[in-house]
């Protein structure tokens, strides 16, 4: 079913692991879609193999975001879905996170966030849709996610001002907030192999469902909280799709 014909669909983040499934989500649905993405390469190939356009952007860059932002209203001139999904963890004890850890979490998790819901609010339709990527750690207190956990939250808190500030346009506004999802951003925590076995298994041990997520399973959550034949009643909210860790 083409459910989002004729909707355009603007995913931050989009060239890979959660964003990239979640604008091949959205293309099988008839959807026109608009990726983003800060490595060149890897945005082409995603473009081209997901038939979708690509526009090079850096969510911490606010130069980037106004760019962007001029660049999908001369392409399309509205946006109907906006998730906002671009982000970027470490993983390291307060007494040992860095302050190029803390600036790079924070440029690109929320003041990121906050500048692309800005520059784009001119250009969603009304009655349009915006979802925010947080995660579960927004829940959690695990040792080593001080600046990650704190940014989901400030997102989440945005998220839900927003959804009163936009609902006069019935703009919806909500988040999803995965657990450990197989992604290759996992590869990216600067762990070695012996470190995530152990990571993921202790995960395994405290999660009811014991298994690891897919960038499927929050594309399709996305995908039905941007559906207003599904959703047209929630904004607000945030939904946790993290196996019952958070639980």
């Amino acid at each position: 079913m083409e459910k989002f014909k004729d909707k355009v669909v603007v995913i931050t983040g989009g060239n890979s692991g959660i964003g990239y499934a979640t604008a091949k989500e959205f293309k099988s649905q008839g959807a026109t879609v608009v990726i983003t993405g800060k490595r060149e390469d890897a945005l082409q190939k995603a473009a081209q193999e997901l038939q979708v356009t690509g526009k090079l952007a850096d969510q911490a860059n606010l130069q980037d975001i106004k760019k962007l932002a001029g660049e999908v209203r001369a392409l399309q001139n509205k946006v109907d879905v906006l998730f906002i999904n671009a982000g970027v963890a470490f993983f390291a004890p307060i007494e040992y996170t860095t302050e190029e850890q803390f600036d790079t979490m924070t440029d690109v998790n929320f003041k990121g966030s906050f500048f692309t819901l800005q520059q784009f609010i001119p250009l969603l339709s009304d009655g349009a849709s915006v979802i925010f990527l947080t995660s579960n750690s927004t829940a959690m207190t695990m040792p080593g996610s001080s600046v990650y956990a704190a940014g989901k939250s400030a997102v989440g808190h945005l998220a839900r001002i927003a959804a009163k500030e936009l609902a006069p346009r019935k703009i919806r506004v909500n988040t999803v907030n995965p657990g450990p999802t197989q992604t290759e951003m996992i590869g990216k925590f600067g762990l070695d192999e012996a470190t995530l076995k152990g990571m993921t298994e202790s995960i395994l041990a405290q999660m009811p469902l014991a298994k690891i997520g897919t960038a499927e399973d929050v594309a399709k959550m996305v995908a039905y909280l941007a559906d207003n034949s599904t959703s047209s009643f929630i904004t607000g909210a945030e939904f946790f799709i993290d196996g019952g860790l958070a639980v």
